[in-house]
């Protein structure tokens, strides 16, 4: 249908794109004044009704960018909190090339299947993984759930039919992931089942705890399904003693997955120390959108055993081709509908080169090791016991005429959330309120983070 084409208007389309893109990225080298604003005629254009006729494509476009302009962007240097993302702009390259495309990795798409399966085993080389097969998937959630999945049909092989047909347990750190909670709900196995193993004093989880556990488990006739590690909380950044809990999961037979969707890409730093025993899990969760820089959405989860990937997710539906040989995609994946999402960073590595990413890695694990010694140094300021593993430093802003130290960092958050200067969350951590800077971005600098003192400094002094 002609009128659903750019048509003549091609040119003009990329050419003020071209232009929009140098302003937004060159804008994404610096920090916010204040907070964005959403005015009065924004508002009333994103409360408009279903438009029934056409409009001027550049004016569309120039809406756009003006509502995303007003939005709270991860890619800027001082988005600090959570765990954010950069936005490389290779990867927003590939994104518009991937949408133009449009593949379906539902089945097999002949050579963008193949960049698939040579971006994982790229970023299995990256992380010290060894041979491995993965595939991409829109998060961690996701690719947890898929791995859990994955692991459920090892312990009970027929649960495909029969459901959870047996008593089991899932073992995590008291600090995994949400995601981990969240994918034993949705697949019915019920968080009563989730074992949550205290944490050490550098908040991991206690491997004696853990051998405890599940020797109760044992005795009561439960079958141990998995072994989550994290490869990197999102509290404080801590690595469970991978190396250690894969010897638990050798001896039991367990299925050992390490979410890694945060902290995994720093296996390939001078912190692969915490990673040691990472070749030995059966599957990891990386979140390329978060330390490998990329745009949402690029998870990738990895597995050694393609096979039972394909016991958990086969189908054999009348319409969908089926080749002796060689599993679909759609056989070894949770999702039918699946973008080729691995470009992005196939591209990037291309681009860029490994060595790029690894220098940025350490270059935020060495700011992460800055704000720890500058709050150490200040007598206004609290850290943890321990230096940071990873690229967070959980800090508090210590003021004697204030009897509540949670209560006044909440407040001083919230603070420096209104001034917009930052955007920064807090995590409660032993019962406590911290902010929690987080440096997952190739921009921020050393200039940032003195920069983030001096606001917290400022903004607390009027609390």
């Amino acid at each position: 249908m002609e009128r659903m084409r750019i048509g003549q208007d091609r040119h003009l389309v990329l050419d003020f794109l071209a232009d929009e893109m140098e302003r937004i990225w060159s804008s994404f080298d610096r920090a916010r004044d204040k907070e964005p604003e959403v005015t009065s005629e924004m508002s009333e254009l994103l409360a408009a009704k279903l438009p029934r006729h056409a409009s001027e494509i550049l004016i569309v476009l120039r809406e756009s960018i003006d509502i995303l302009d007003s939005s709270i962007a991860q890619s800027r240097p001082r988005f600090l909190a959570y765990i954010g993302s950069s936005g490389l702009e290779v990867g927003a390259i590939a994104d518009f090339l991937t949408s133009s495309y449009d593949i379906n990795h539902a089945i097999d798409s002949k050579a963008s299947t193949l960049l698939e399966e040579q971006t994982a085993k790229w970023v299995s080389e990256f992380i010290g993984y060894g041979e491995a097969i993965g595939y991409f998937t829109s998060g961690g959630m996701v690719s947890n759930l898929t791995a859990l999945a994955t692991a459920r049909s090892a312990a009970l092989p027929n649960s495909r039919k029969a459901g959870n047909y047996e008593k089991v347990a899932i073992y995590a750190s008291s600090e995994s992931h949400y995601s981990v909670s969240r994918a034993v709900e949705v697949l019915g196995i019920g968080t009563d089942a989730l074992r949550l193993i205290p944490i050490d004093e550098n908040h991991r989880m206690s491997v004696k705890e853990l051998e405890k556990q599940i020797e109760r488990d044992l005795v009561e006739g439960v079958i141990p399904i998995a072994i989550v590690a994290t490869g990197g909380t999102t509290l404080t950044g801590a690595v469970d003693s991978i190396d250690k809990i894969s010897e638990v999961a050798r001896s039991e037979k367990i299925w050992l997955h390490v979410d890694g969707a945060y902290g995994v890409p720093a296996a390939a730093t001078h912190r692969s120390n915490l990673f040691v025993g990472i070749d030995q899990a059966d599957s990891i969760t990386i979140d390329a959108h978060k330390w490998l820089f990329v745009p949402k959405s690029c998870s990738l989860l990895l597995v050694k055993n393609q096979a039972m990937l394909a016991t958990t997710f086969s189908h054999h539906e009348a319409y969908m081709p089926h080749e002796e040989e060689k599993y679909n995609p759609v056989d070894l994946t949770l999702e039918y509908s699946r973008p080729l999402r691995a470009l992005k960073l196939w591209v990037a590595f291309k681009t860029h080169g490994a060595n790029a990413f690894k220098e940025a890695i350490e270059k935020n694990i060495e700011l992460a090791e800055l704000t720890y010694r500058i709050a150490s140094e200040r007598h206004n300021f609290r850290t943890l016991a321990n230096p940071p593993q990873l690229s967070i430093t959980p800090i508090q802003f210590v003021d004697p005429s204030h009897s509540d130290s949670s209560d006044f960092n909440e407040r001083l958050c919230k603070k420096i959330l209104d001034d917009g200067r930052f955007y920064l969350s807090t995590a409660k951590i032993d019962g406590q309120t911290w902010l929690r800077p987080c440096y997952t971005n190739f921009r921020t600098t050393k200039e940032d983070v003195l920069s983030l003192f001096d606001v917290i400094e400022e903004l607390a002094s009027s609390l």
